[in-house]
């Protein structure tokens, strides 16, 4: 194994501190941490087509936000939280505002680099939990959420899972987020739905997407940044990240292959949405397996987990539920497939780790289904406590009349589209009138 030695050098001080790592494992994780990323911008845009026009910007501002106000949290509390040395519920407090992490090594890269990782995975949870709750949520509450959100309720289930916390112990499989992330996020955005209630025009109109091809590259780009979610998550750059790598290729591909059949024997029509949204159920439901199964256990992997979500999507609608864009059926619904699949077609031929179900190992399976419970409860739970929290503080919901003028308007100032010299005036409140002129008439 090749080994770089990378020295520091303080030229105050003339003090040095040096760390090896492994230059690949270093390369890869740069660019994994870059296309995760990558990913939060790319749901904006997914998100962002999704909604009406004049709630455009407010949707893909939820997913910017999260950048820098769980990115903030992550970096001062969260990543101690998750990742620090602490009992079997959660990390202790010794990496706060990152101390101690430093260019010594994590395994084969920086330690500062296996945070910065990490970090993006807690933001791109809390943009995606996002979508339950758009069109009607207001900014603020949303602001101060997201950062109550990424440290209370992300941070711990990230540490039972990944951080030595006791589902870890316990020998549950999740290679790249199906707990932590998927189910976590659609959960969350369930709650949120029904604490928020339903839109004001919900079941009185057709709420349509206003911007197709937005989603189609929102779906493109988060597919691209897949690649280093679930290879990056290999945390090196050998054949594990390969495997998850080929697995992040195969599995969207049949669940978009299954999802089309889907379509066509109902309806007779490929929708743009239903392919988009087939390539972000196949991706989730290979997130929890991707570095524990085969690629042809991928491709079953991909083509069952169509159906749940498919379905759901399809009854969903016909209740009061606004989960606006269906984050618990695509997210949910597919980290909980994915999870429970990873129990059954896990092979230690391939991983080295653990077999699932059919390769001779029934308990992972149940080892598998009690993580999905454990992370369901907790992140309902805690996202619970926490909007009634926010909602004491702050009100949480947007007046009738805002969500009628749209939240572009109302929550900033702006609109994502304009006619001629604009369509509609923002006036502060505090703007002050007009001065007369001089003798007092008007």
């Amino acid at each position: 194994m090749r080994k770089t030695l990378f020295t520091v050098a303080s030229g105050l001080s003339g003090l040095a501190l040096a760390a090896e790592v492994d230059g690949a494992a270093t390369a890869w994780m740069l660019v994994s941490t870059a296309l995760v990323l990558l990913m939060t911008p790319a749901l904006a845009f997914f998100y962002g087509g999704l909604v009406r026009s004049k709630n455009a910007l407010n949707t893909m501002m939820m997913s910017f936000a999260a950048l820098g106000f769980v990115g903030v949290g992550w970096a001062l509390v969260g990543y101690s939280l998750a990742f620090g040395e602490g009992g079997p519920w959660l990390g202790g407090l010794g990496h706060a505002l990152l101390k101690g992490v430093g260019l010594e090594a994590k395994g084969e890269i920086p330690h500062l680099l296996f945070m910065a990782f990490q970090g993006t995975f807690a933001i791109i949870t809390a943009a995606l939990l996002t979508g339950g709750m758009v069109e009607r949520m207001r900014f603020p509450a949303l602001l101060l959420f997201l950062t109550l959100w990424g440290v209370l309720v992300y941070a711990p289930l990230a540490h039972w899972v990944w951080g030595g916390g006791f589902l870890g112990a316990l020998g549950a499989l999740d290679f790249a987020g199906g707990t932590v992330v998927h189910i976590n996020a659609g959960v969350a955005a369930l709650v949120g739905a029904l604490v928020l209630g339903a839109r004001k025009d919900y079941g009185r109109q057709a709420i349509l997407p206003h911007n197709v091809p937005f989603v189609l590259l929102g779906a493109a780009l988060l597919w691209f940044g897949w690649f280093g979610f679930n290879g990056g998550s290999a945390l090196g750059s050998g054949a594990l990240a390969g495997l998850a790598f080929v697995n992040t290729l195969l599995a969207p591909a049949a669940t978009l292959v299954a999802w089309a059949l889907l379509d066509l024997l109902r309806t007779g029509k490929v929708t743009a949405v239903g392919l988009a949204t087939a390539i972000v159920v196949g991706l989730v439901a290979i997130t929890p397996a991707a570095g524990f199964v085969s690629p042809l256990s991928a491709l079953v992997l991909g083509a069952v987990s169509a159906l749940p979500s498919y379905f759901f999507l399809l009854w969903r609608p016909r209740t009061r539920l606004d989960d606006s864009l269906d984050v618990f059926g695509a997210h949910g619904i597919a980290g909980i497939t994915g999870a429970l699949l990873t129990g059954l077609l896990a092979e230690k031929a391939w991983n080295g780790v653990a077999d699932g179900l059919l390769f001779g190992n029934p308990g992972q399976l149940a080892i598998q289904a009690l993580a999905v419970g454990i992370a369901v409860a907790y992140s309902a739970f805690g996202t619970f406590l926490l909007l009634k929290l926010v909602g004491l503080l702050t009100p949480l919901r947007a007046s009738p009349q805002e969500e009628g003028l749209g939240l572009d308007v109302t929550q900033h100032g702006e609109e994502a589209y304009v006619e001629g010299e604009g369509a509609i005036l923002v006036l502060s409140e505090a703007t002050p009138p007009a001065l007369k002129p001089a003798g007092g008439k008007a």
